[in-house]
Order: C-alpha cells, then structure tokens, then sequence
C-alpha cells in the first residue's frame, strides 16, 4: 500500500524495493504524472534518484533498465513495481482531487423537518416585519430599528429578479461595517460573498451562475474601486459579459466571451457619498445613526458583552432562526394589483430610478410574506404568483420615508447631519447669528469639512452672511429652519393619501 502519512515524501515497499515519491505529486495536470523518486532494494544503502513522468513509457522504459543494472535486480521485477506505484499514485491522486472539489463546493445546510416546520410557522406570524425587527435586535444588532430592517429586506431581495441594492454611509467609526456584517450574519452562508479587495478582471472568472442570487457585501467601497464598473452593469443588466483572446491546444487564436450571469444584491459602505455617485443612483442610501443616544446604546451593549451579561445563547438562536426563515423562502413571482396608483412626491431627485426602487421594495416584503399569501396561476402561462396587499404598500411607506427624503434633499447627508446639528445647537443656545469658529468648537467639526458644508448651505440659500468682512470674518444666519421637516410632512402627507384613496377604492 501508498503510505501518504507524509505529504513530501510518500512510501511504497515491496517484497524486493523501497520507493520514495519525493515532494508528492500535482494534481492540476491529469495528462501527465510527473514524481521525483528514489528506489532501492530493502536493506541496502545503493539508492538511485530519478525525475520522470510515469506516463510517459519511453521515459519509463529507460528507468527500468538504469534501476535493473544500478541495483542489479530484475526488469520485470522493476516494471510490476512501478506499475504498481503508478495505479496507486492515480488513486490517491483522484481522493486528492475529489476532497479539494468537496472542500470548494459552498456549505449548505440541508433543514431538518423540525427547523422547516419552525422557519414556516415564524413566516406566517402576525406583525411578521415588526417580529423580525424585534428577532434582529435579539441577534445582536443594537438600534438602528429602521435601517436593520430595511437592510435584511434588502438582502432577502437577493431571492427576487429584481434584486435591490444598498450602500451604508456616515462619518468613520460609527459602525458602518459592523451593521452591514451584523445583518449579513442573519443570511445563510452560502447565499453570500464577502469581498474585501477584488481585481478588475476578478468578476469575469466566476464559474457563469455562480453569481445568481448571491448576496455580494463589499466591506469598504474604497477598497474595491477596479470593480465597481462591473458591478453596476451587474447590478442593472443582470449579466456581464468580456471578450478575451485565448490559445487553444494547437496554437491557434481565437476570442471567447466570458459570461457571469446575475442577478445579485450588493451591498457596500463608504464615508464618501459624493464619489460613488452611479454606484449610488442604483441603491437604497442608509444613513448610519451618529446620534449621542446611539452611542449610549452601543457603548452600554459593549459594557454588558466585557460583563459577560449578554445572552450569547439567545443571540445564536435568533441568527440561525433568521438564516432558516431565508432558506425556506421560494423564488415566486410577486404582482402589485396597485402600481398604476402609487406615486412618488415630486420633490425626488432621478423619479424614474427612485420610482423603481419603490416599487421593487413593495415586491420585497410581498416576497418575504409569501407563507401568508394565496398562490394564484396565471391561466395563460401556468406561472404562479403571488399578490400585494395594501398593507404592504403602508409597511413599505413606513420603511422607506427617511429613504425618499434624502432623495429629495439637495444637501448630501454629511452636510444634512451638520446642518441640523447647527440647528439644534443655536435653539439650545437662543442664537440667531454665529460664526465658523464658534461652531467648530461646539460641534467639534473639522475645518477643512465645516468650509464644505457651509458652501453648500450657502448655495442652496439656507444660510447667508449677516455682517462681517473677509479681513475679520463673517458672522452668518440662517435663512429656512424648517426646509427638512416641511418635505419630510410633504411626503409623509402624500404616501398616507395614496393609502387612504387605496382604501377607500378597495372598500376597507
């Protein structure tokens, strides 16, 4: 028998010799069984080294009679020998080849009949979103309550054709990452792909469905810049396709197209939202919460984790709860009867992609309530479906309100954040005038990002300059306190109008 124990040095001992494969053998090459070995009879220091490929039998035919007359034995006993070690090498080298292939392949978690049963019965709940809120809570993600949700319903629209996207913003440090991972951690395994660093070429070399439906969370956009241009062809054509030159067998040259296939939902975080602009237009904008509030609920969360106080068990539970409800979910079609009616406000910036994504979160939670909805057939195609009710249409408001607001805002949302903090602080202090340098020390903004922002305030005329020069400094005002909360009520007024006409046309 092979003796393998020793990866560099394999062992094979017959009657007669001693054979050492030195170095192993490759596994990549199949047509050739290239080994460097040494031979020699039992009990005897005269050893002969060699390297030759076993399949090549001139090669091994000169081998044989070099080993008969080195080590003065027979060449048939020499040939049985290496035919021999040959049959066992091809062996152990397909097990080699079989047990990387089955450690490639993605783990997949086949559901016991009890867990079916208990991911099914949670899908059909009362209150199913605001019950897996509460379960995303329990898993371990601390506040943010709107965003949390609206991300594991975005991850879960990676099962629909018409995934969605999301990409994570706010100041360094304040967790974006770790709420991204925090909701990740609640979908299966091997739904998803994590990406830190990816070459441009990268993508293209996916097997052509390996993709499909993945849930692909890339840690930091600034760390994936080459493959950002992929990934939003991939995100809107649900395919991508490279042409390359390629050599076959016989040195000829031709061209093949190399082809990945989606859909996929990508997820992402930044601190730099103005950059990534077209990565931007195709995704939902979460907006990390940086209030002091958040820090207590953090900061508290992390006391009782180093307290040992913390229910790791429960925590464990509800992740894997979660990552079963996903399993059980099914690719089905999912009709909105109200479209047509549904509206956006008019103050959104880029309606027709904003409008899309709308209507693709509607779908979604449509989706994710498939166990309580009943299946219909369409009698021309015999495809199945499900239907939206109005009161997903009102659970998608609800969730998508502070979304549809920041596309409607003409600040970005660090400037947005400053803008309302200069707020605060100036009602707090019964201010109507203030300087740069006052503020810089109250709400402890860098200068270099206090100029930015104020420019912009500036040029959307929501501040202005009240008195002062440039030799001495400005002391400015500010112009429309209430420009965030008048379109907030905006929208909020027309999403609940739509509601109430859906209503009242439905006759509940």
């Amino acid at each position: 028998m092979l003796d393998t124990s020793n990866s560099n040095n394999y062992e094979y001992t017959t009657k007669h010799l001693e054979l050492h494969i030195l170095g192993g053998i490759k596994t990549n090459k199949l047509e050739s069984l290239r080994i460097t070995l040494s031979i020699q009879k039992l009990k005897q220091e005269n050893i002969l080294r060699h390297t030759l490929d076993l399949y090549n039998d001139n090669q091994v035919e000169k081998f044989v009679r070099k080993v008969a007359e080195r080590l003065e034995i027979g060449t048939s006993v020499v040939r049985r020998t290496l035919q021999e070690v040959t049959k066992e090498l091809e062996n152990y080298r397909f097990l080699l080849i079989q047990q990387y292939e089955e450690s490639m392949t993605p783990y997949k978690k086949e559901l016991s009949a009890t867990e079916e049963r208990e991911a099914i019965k949670y899908l059909k709940r009362k209150d199913l979103l605001s019950k897996t809120n509460e379960l995303i809570g329990k898993s371990g993600v601390i506040g943010e309550q709107t965003n949390r949700l609206l991300m594991y319903l975005i991850f879960t629209s990676r099962k629909t054709n018409n995934p969605l996207h999301c990409i994570s913003l706010g100041s360094s440090g304040v967790g974006k990452t770790h709420l991204q991972a925090s909701v990740a951690e609640l979908i299966p395994e091997e739904d998803k792909i994590e990406i830190t660093v990816l070459s441009a070429n990268a993508f293209y070399y996916f097997n052509r469905t390996e993709l499909q439906h993945k849930l692909i969370l890339i840690e930091d956009l600034d760390g994936a810049e080459s493959v950002l241009y992929p990934l939003r062809e991939l995100q809107s054509k649900k395919r991508i396709t490279k042409t390359v030159v390629h050599k076959d067998t016989k040195g000829n040259t031709k061209t093949i197209h190399l082809t990945v296939e989606g859909p996929v939902s990508v997820a992402g975080c930044t601190t730099q939202e103005s950059i990534y602009e077209d990565n931007s237009n195709r995704s939902f904008l979460l907006y990390i919460d940086e209030s002091t509030e958040q820090d207590i609920r953090i900061m508290n969360y992390q006391r009782l984790i180093s307290a040992g106080k913390i229910n790791e068990d429960q925590e464990y539970k509800s992740r894997e709860l979660l990552k079963d409800v996903q399993r059980v979910l099914k690719p089905i079609k999912v009709i909105n009867p109200f479209a047509e009616y549904l509206e956006l406000p008019q103050s959104v910036f880029k309606p027709r992609r904003t409008n899309s994504h709308y209507l693709q979160f509607i779908e979604a939670i449509t989706f994710y309530k498939q166990y309580q909805r009943e299946q219909h057939v369409n009698e021309e195609t015999g495809e199945v479906f499900i239907e939206t009710n109005i009161e997903d249409i009102e659970e998608a408001n609800e969730l998508i309100q502070e979304v549809l607001l920041r596309k409607s805002d003409l600040l970005n949302g660090a400037c947005r954040q400053f803008f309302e903090n200069l707020k605060a602080y100036l009602k707090r202090e019964n201010q109507t005038t203030f300087t740069n340098a006052e503020i810089r020390r109250a709400l402890r903004v860098n200068p270099s990002n206090q100029k930015r922002y104020m420019l912009q305030l500036q040029l959307a005329e929501l501040i202005q300059k009240a008195k002062g020069n440039k030799r001495k400094g400005y002391v400015y005002e500010i112009v429309n306190y209430d420009d965030y909360e008048t379109t907030n009520k905006q929208i909020k007024d027309l999403l609940q109008s739509i509601i109430d006409r859906l209503r009242s046309s439905n006759g509940s």
